[in-house]
């Protein structure tokens, strides 16, 4: 069985040398916007390896985060699309993927009339840990043992506190393209948990991975060179959206699922997937007279939190769940109901959050008797005939 040590080496020494000629087979066919092409230099479009686009799911103005940013395409898209008023951060332990990243960022800068990106040496799997910062100040001789050791690993938990490298619920928008398949598997509790970590509140992850459709062999997984070109450290598709619920994640979905394998290795189909995920409201659920109504298809969904929606009824929900759903992938699959007097939230009591349809009178008030005649404009100005 290959040790961690040989799968990060493998992983290490691949990129490395694909930063500076290109190798095909650790990339699949993508279609990105030209016009956000256009101003990236060639040499970095060249040694681009991805699988998928997880750039749609970038709003203007945010904080992005790309998660083994290689070198810089993803980070140099998502620039463009957030405007001069948000920012992007690129993660990479590779040195050599990061000299290339940095190398254009006066010229892209230049062009598009305004710098919003950094790049930042750090292991997707640890936000924490500046390995930068960290190599300029250790002070030891490589070979002083075991004290050395333990001052190390003293000197990394402290620039973690002191010095973090991504600061928690600091980004709106999570992207990865292609990297994550590539921890190794003791790792990728802690990889979704730091992906958590930073996010904001009602932020989104947007990660495109290669997934399995099968589980991949012992066999499969011990070589270091299936690891390295994205084959053996694949998810099992259903396990790729799992991890994400069990790290915290809610409304997770396929955005995206390429129909054709880009790779089939032993009669095991391996295709690129775009997932998106978003954070949950950690606060109190309170109670202000709101309601949704399921629009369809099907007679009733359930979310995660599970809450279940009947197809046309006027649904009971918490505040929390109510905000959550209008940002959500559900958000077009509703109706939402707000109460004709608001309850202020210093007003408002604790929800049960019971599965109950909400009366019209708890929306509209006891009191409510107004009698109202229709204007002149028929069914609201359409014409009825």
């Amino acid at each position: 069985m290959a040790t961690p040590l040989e799968y990060e080496n493998a992983v290490g020494e691949r990129y490395a040398k694909a930063a500076e000629e290109r190798e095909s087979s650790l990339c699949c066919p993508v279609v990105y916007r030209q016009e956000l092409l256009d101003v990236i230099p060639q040499e970095i479009i060249d040694r681009d390896y991805g699988c998928g686009d997880p750039s749609p799911y970038v709003k203007v103005g945010d904080t992005v985060l790309d998660l083994g940013s290689g070198g810089g395409k993803l980070c140099y898209i998502a620039s463009q699309l957030v405007g001069s008023e948000g920012s992007v951060i690129g993660v990479d332990c590779n040195p050599t993927m990061l000299q290339l990243a940095r190398k254009y960022l006066a010229e892209v800068a230049e062009k598009i009339g305004y710098g919003n990106i950094s790049f930042r040496a750090g292991m997707i799997q640890d936000l924490k840990l500046d390995l930068e910062l960290f190599a300029s100040q250790r002070d030891r001789d490589p070979g002083s043992g075991l004290a050395g050791v333990v001052e190390d690993r003293n000197l990394a938990q402290r620039l973690s506190r002191e010095a973090t490298l991504i600061e928690s619920g600091s980004v709106d928008c999570v992207v990865s393209n292609c990297v994550l398949n590539l921890v190794q598997p003791d790792d990728r509790k802690q990889l979704f948990n730091e992906v958590f970590r930073v996010l904001k509140v009602g932020g989104r992850a947007a990660i495109s991975d290669i997934v399995a459709d099968e589980d991949i062999p012992q066999h499969m997984q011990n070589d270091p060179t299936l690891w390295s070109g994205c084959i053996s450290g694949a998810w099992r598709e259903d396990e790729f959206l799992a991890e994400f619920e069990r790290a915290g994640f809610e409304g997770m979905h396929l955005a995206k699922r390429e129909s054709e394998p880009w790779q089939t290795v032993e009669g095991i189909e391996f295709r690129s997937v775009t997932v998106v995920a978003y954070k949950p409201d950690d606060c109190p659920c309170l109670e202000r007279n709101q309601a949704v109504i399921y629009r369809g298809p099907f007679n009733q969904v359930l979310d995660d939190d599970g809450h279940t929606y009947y197809r046309g009824h006027r649904m009971a929900v918490c505040d929390r769940t109510f905000r959550m759903l209008q940002t959500g992938p559900l958000s077009d699959s509703f109706f939402f109901i707000e109460p004709y007097q608001e309850i202020p939230l210093n007003e408002a009591k604790l929800s049960d959050c019971q599965e109950r349809i909400r009366p019209a009178r708890e929306t509209k008030g006891n009191l409510y008797q107004l009698n109202q005649a229709p204007d002149d404009d028929c069914c609201g100005g359409t014409t009825c005939s």
